[in-house]
């Protein structure tokens, strides 16, 4: 018996998140399908980050158990054509049997792009967010400096989530423009349900002037979702990694 780690790289569009659900059409149910086929056995994925319908991924990670022959470094070859050609896998790797996605310490890496521009551009509508109306990126950008550290997030977290401390670290938050696209990409140590979509949406109230940079601190401090901004659309958001120490 071994455990394999495999990097998987998605389009979320077309499917229902990561999460296996009834009647639904997910990542964790390709991968699983994927790779039953391939090695005979009922497999069944464990993965790092549960992202959500329409969310996309560069670099989600997740193990599977296997007494397949198969070297563990040639299985993302096999596996990829099996798979349909929005999710890829970028690497598979043997890992020790106590390795796991969720448990072991990591930095995990998003990034939210907005298409800030006055009309939409057809080849970025499934992985960026249009808006409109001319956001400050310098006030964006203050405004998240004051997430970075170790807070109570609770303001920008959905309220169904079952998370039993709502206390994370962002090691960094940045907003930076190219061209039309705003990007706002946040590393940290791990993250609430909808938390990233709930900071972008909060930014976007900072860049329209709707929210002053300096209120950021009392919107951390109020512990409450409705102090914070609207949760930004799911297909602006994509997982870019996670680094394990």
């Amino acid at each position: 018996m071994k455990r394999v780690k495999l990097v998987v790289a998605y389009d979320g569009t077309n499917y229902s998140g990561w999460q296996i659900q009834p009647n639904a059409v997910t990542i964790e149910e390709k991968l699983n399908e994927a790779i039953t086929s391939l090695t005979g056995e009922n497999v069944k994925v464990t993965g790092a980050s549960r992202t959500d319908a329409g969310v996309h991924s560069l670099g989600n990670v997740c193990i599977f158990d296997t007494e397949t022959r198969m070297p563990a470094e040639k299985i993302s070859f096999a596996l990829n054509q099996r798979l349909p050609e929005d999710i890829v896998v970028q690497e598979s790797c043997e890992v020790s049997m106590d390795f796991h996605p969720r448990f072991s310490k990591s930095r995990k890496t998003y990034e939210y792009r907005i298409l800030n521009r006055k009309f939409p551009m057809p080849t970025r509508r499934l992985d960026t967010y249009f808006f409109h109306y001319a956001l400050d990126v310098e006030k964006m950008a203050e405004a998240a400096s004051y997430l970075e550290g170790e807070h109570d997030f609770k303001s920008f977290c959905s309220a169904n989530s079952q998370a039993e401390t709502t206390v994370r670290t962002i090691y960094s938050c940045a907003v930076t423009k190219e061209e039309d696209i705003i990007k706002i990409r946040v590393t940290g140590n791990g993250f609430l349900y909808n938390m990233v979509r709930i900071i972008a949406g909060t930014l976007v109230k900072v860049g329209c002037g709707d929210i002053a940079p300096e209120q950021m601190p009392r919107i951390i401090e109020a512990c409450d979702r409705s102090a914070a901004g609207p949760t930004a659309p799911a297909h602006g958001l994509t997982m870019i990694g996670l680094d394990y120490e």
